[in-house]
């Protein structure tokens, strides 16, 4: 295991060099990775290790899209493909990949299928963090373990394909066989991570529900729309807004910044927009940390988790979604956006 030191904080991160694929298959040969869910990281992560040469099936309901999917992407019905509790009572390690809400749902079906000596695998610490609150209290007698991709099972999949990495968190909630630490970074190399850096369930949780509702997601659309709103309201056309607000960031700056960090991105953008950026981020940072102190309260009390539970379980929730989503989808900036990115040209 290496360490990296920022600035005296040390971290205990595990890289492909000290834990090569080769040795991820050796831990994983005698494994079936049954993969329950086959929706947002699911398909990523069960055609990276499948790529990999490690042993998967698909656990998914019969006659539903994700299972239309699997069949497309080459996993066979009663072979590799099978529905959940048949996929459960075959693999050794159950990666438990449903949506928060349909864990809950489908967790007293699953549960009879954890038996001694299994690993049941997360993506993500919220069943078992906020357990009170979902019930998802897994069996004394089996490993319980996390190894999260910082990104969608879209991009994991992606940077995959291209010879990349996407990095991830691992983190061991219970450790019942003493092969609970082999197994999580093995699976994790096997999924395609650049690196895997140690947390635990708890800070997984509040970092990625903190993360999605601020930067990730929701900050960057709110920030998004007031400044295209403000460009708009001074007469500014719609092409030029969402020009100067989304598609420099996105096409131009961020790549930079991802490649070598925000100086080396700043130093290499004109005097004037680095005056102007020193000038206003501080500005912008104490503005908005209010906003992230009182997000980080509402995570850590429970109170995000509970939305999402009481909300995501709505029979009309899918229905409710659409029509939030299709407002964001419709609104002028987006369907600037979608114009413009129709122009990018094709080289």
């Amino acid at each position: 295991m290496a360490q990296l030191n920022f600035g005296g904080t040390v971290e205990n991160v595990v890289t492909r060099d000290e834990f090569p694929l080769d040795k991820a298959r050796e831990v994983l040969k005698k494994e079936t990775i049954a993969i329950i869910g086959y929706g947002v990281q699911g398909p990523g992560q069960a055609l990276n290790l499948r790529d990999n040469g490690i042993n998967v099936i698909i656990g998914q309901r019969p006659n539903s899209h994700s299972w239309d999917k699997a069949v497309n992407d080459g996993f066979v019905p009663g072979e590799t493909l099978f529905p959940i509790e048949e996929a459960a009572a075959k693999g050794t390690i159950i990666q438990y990949l449903l949506s928060d809400a349909a864990q809950i749902a489908v967790w007293p079906q699953l549960k009879p299928h954890l038996t001694a000596g299994k690993a049941l695998y997360f993506s993500h610490g919220f069943g078992v963090t906020y357990k009170e609150r979902t019930g998802i209290i897994p069996p004394a007698d089996i490993d319980v373990i996390l190894a999260a991709p910082k990104g969608s099972g879209t991009s994991l999949r992606r940077m995959f394909l291209a010879g990349k990495g996407l990095n991830s968190s691992y983190a061991i909630f219970q450790d019942a066989t003493g092969k609970a630490k082999d197994r999580v970074i093995a699976l994790g190399i096997g999924i395609g991570s650049g690196y895997l850096f140690e947390t635990d369930f708890k800070k997984e949780v509040y970092s990625d529900l903190t993360g999605e509702r601020g930067t990730l997601m929701g900050a960057i659309q709110g920030i998004f729309e007031a400044q295209y709103n403000v460009l708009r309201k001074n007469g500014h056309s719609p092409s030029e807004a969402f020009n100067e607000t989304v598609e420099e960031l996105t096409e131009s700056l961020m790549p930079l910044v991802a490649e070598n960090g925000m100086d080396w991105m700043y130093a290499n953008c004109s005097t004037t927009a680095q005056r102007g950026a020193l000038d206003w981020k501080n500005k912008f940072r104490d503005a908005v940390s209010p906003v992230f102190e009182d997000l980080y309260k509402s995570v850590a009390a429970g109170e995000e988790a509970q939305r999402s539970i009481d909300t995501n379980s709505q029979p009309d929730y899918r229905e409710k979604l659409e029509a939030e989503l299709k407002e964001l989808r419709e609104s002028e900036m987006w369907q600037a956006g979608k114009v413009v990115r129709s122009l990018r040209p094709k080289i």
